[in-house]
């Protein structure tokens, strides 16, 4: 299988501060893959890196193949869209005029928009259910909407890869389920190879098909959920009590917390 992203031996830090060490991983092309760890552990300097937001180590980095080298500004934003963690829209753009900011790299040098980009915006739109909103300001919008139409954006910049920092950080249980199956219908309707940075060990369990785990910015483990989130390896990883055992769901493992006051039960 073709790889979305191929990481070699990738190490970076800030001034004298490591954050990555010796990373060697790759993203089959089609796949959900989540990247899961503890506060500081490196996971969004990884996002970063992938994303072009740092410049990665020479020949540390492909994506689709290539080296990052060989992309533009313009090739990247064609291949990869980023959505970032929720942040604030300081002008009062509708929703409409923030879609089609995502067709940016596929204007001419006039930057005007045809109306074949308009039909792919609508067609963004309606994918993520929020055609209804099109005329609304994004001041106006809940949290998930506002979500729904960052990824919106990012369908319409057309990649084949598509980067999300914590989408769910900020969303309630109903808004979490909502965001996560539009990445897998992403994945399984339109092809898009999905990679993602979570705090949600059970998010990662229910949709990923691999699970990258980071600890201290190395890598504590990769593979399909039932094999990284185990009882033993996530305790060592969190360093804190856990309970794992199947969903009742579905096959994939479920995750416990266990409070201190409830410890001595288990």
């Amino acid at each position: 299988m073709k790889k979305a992203i191929e990481i070699n031996s990738l190490s970076f830090s800030y001034s004298t501060n490591r954050v990555l060490t010796n990373l060697s991983f790759s993203v089959r092309e089609g796949d959900f893959f989540i990247i899961i760890g503890p506060n500081g552990s490196g996971k969004t300097t990884l996002m970063k890196i992938i994303s072009g937001l740092l410049k990665p180590p020479e020949e540390k980095l492909k994506i689709l193949d290539l080296p990052f080298k060989e992309y533009t500004r313009k090739s990247l934003a064609k291949t990869m869209a980023l959505v970032p963690q929720l942040v604030s829209v300081d002008f009062p753009f509708t929703v409409t005029e923030l879609v089609l900011m995502g067709r940016s790299p596929h204007l001419s040098m006039l930057g005007l928009e045809q109306e074949k980009d308009l039909e792919i915006a609508n067609r963004a739109m309606a994918f993520t259910e929020v055609e209804h909103l099109a005329h609304r300001k994004m001041d106006q919008l809940s949290g998930g909407e506002c979500q729904r139409v960052f990824i919106a954006r990012a369908i319409c910049q057309e990649p084949k890869i598509i980067l999300l920092d914590e989408p769910t950080a900020s969303l309630d249980l109903a808004h979490q389920v909502k965001v996560m199956d539009l990445m897998e219908k992403l994945k399984n309707d339109l092809g898009m190879t999905v990679i993602m940075v979570s705090h949600d060990v059970n998010l990662a369990a229910m949709y990923s098909d691999r699970v990258l785990l980071l600890k201290k910015g190395k890598i504590a483990g990769m593979g399909k959920p039932d094999e990284i989130l185990t009882l033993d390896l996530l305790n060592k990883t969190y360093d804190c009590r856990l309970l794992v055992d199947e969903s009742p769901v579905g096959s994939f493992p479920r995750i416990t917390l266990v409070p201190e006051k409830h410890r001595d039960k288990f």
